[in-house]
């Protein structure tokens, strides 16, 4: 995580005033009181947007929220078009309910007439940040286990934005999903861009758009195709490839060799990118070493092989993902115990 930030970094705040919102999002009936972003510190940030943590401890020891507010260097250049998607992203987050999707918690609206979304403290780092210090700290794959426990709750939260709220995430990825102390909980985030889905879980809005993020974005988002569940579907796989292999799709880490290189020259790195290649690659189904991984995988390398289908209509469902890997937590405890004795 980010170390705290420090007054001043943020010029959208004016003064070191806090903000004052009263209304329902207040379980006590209270003002609700959020700090200018100086004096939060900083979880991460997304696109056009910084998230901070707000201790709400103190007298009251009510849990902490994550403030997610417009960036001030973007909101000279795009504001508009961020903080739109910012009160999209309030208006939806507070219609759901999910154990596997953080919560809303309040809006908020700065001195400068910008709006402050305050949702759950979802967790202490995201899914992307735990793949970094892992790949950081020369280890190698996220234990079975825990990859299927990511894919169960992710999943769970799928199928309640597919086939409860009908609505498309839009932007899966491990950047996506934030974790609370050693996989405590799991839960969904940052759902600002998702698409309304019709009783055929398609996005039928011709004017709809869908944003993503380039490396686990399905072959049908690329070619301009028609848009479905199976959208995220894929993008969940690649997910899951993610803790497997510690790289973000289609931008695998260079082998030893060239990353000795990297080191003694700085200009390597774009120098040895082959963006061709790279662009040629998206939309498909990355490489996983199954042996490198071994038997304990298999499941898991299953689950991501039928995930990263190209057709579309080959992909599982949020629903029958839920089902299986429920079936094999069902099946893994009636399992007995095997004792080996020397």
């Amino acid at each position: 995580m980010d170390s705290p930030v420090r007054p001043g970094s943020d010029s959208s705040f004016k003064t070191p005033r806090n903000l004052r919102l009263r209304g329902s999002s207040s379980s006590s009936g209270t003002p609700v009181t959020i700090p200018a972003s100086p004096f939060m510190k900083k979880l991460g940030c997304g696109t056009g947007v910084n998230v901070y943590l707000m201790d709400r401890m103190g007298k009251l020891n009510l849990s902490p929220w994550a403030v997610k507010k417009v960036n001030s260097r973007c909101a000279a250049k795009q504001g508009k078009i961020y903080q739109k998607r910012l009160n999209e992203e309030a208006k939806i987050l507070k219609g759901l309910n999910h154990p596997n999707i953080v919560g809303f918690r309040a809006v908020a609206k700065a001195k400068d007439g910008s709006k402050c979304l305050a949702m759950e403290y979802g967790g202490e780092q995201s899914l992307n940040d735990m793949i970094e210090k892992r790949r950081e700290e020369g280890l190698k794959a996220f234990p079975a286990a825990i990859i299927e426990k990511v894919a169960l709750h992710v999943a769970r939260g799928l199928q309640y934005l597919h086939n409860e709220k009908k609505l498309l995430h839009g932007d899966m990825k491990s950047c996506n999903v934030v974790i609370k102390g050693d996989f405590d909980t799991i839960k969904i985030c940052d759902v600002g861009v998702s698409l309304p889905l019709d009783e055929n879980m398609k996005v039928s809005d011709p004017k709809a758009e869908y944003i993503g993020t380039e490396p686990w974005n399905s072959k049908e988002v690329m070619e301009g195709g028609e848009i479905s569940d199976k959208a995220d579907i894929f993008a969940f796989g690649l997910t899951l490839w993610e803790m497997m292999t510690l790289s973000m799709p289609h931008l695998e880490t260079l082998d030893n060799e060239e990353e000795q290189e990297e080191e003694e020259d700085e200009d390597s790195e774009e120098e040895g990118f082959d963006e061709d290649a790279y662009y040629e690659r998206l939309g498909t189904r990355p490489a996983l070493d199954v042996e490198a991984l071994g038997a304990s995988y298999r499941r898991m390398e299953e689950l991501f092989y039928v995930c990263s289908e190209e057709d579309p209509k080959k992909r599982p469902s949020a629903s029958q993902i839920v089902q299986a890997l429920e079936s094999n937590a069902r099946l893994d405890k009636s399992q007995p115990e095997v004792i080996v004795i020397d």
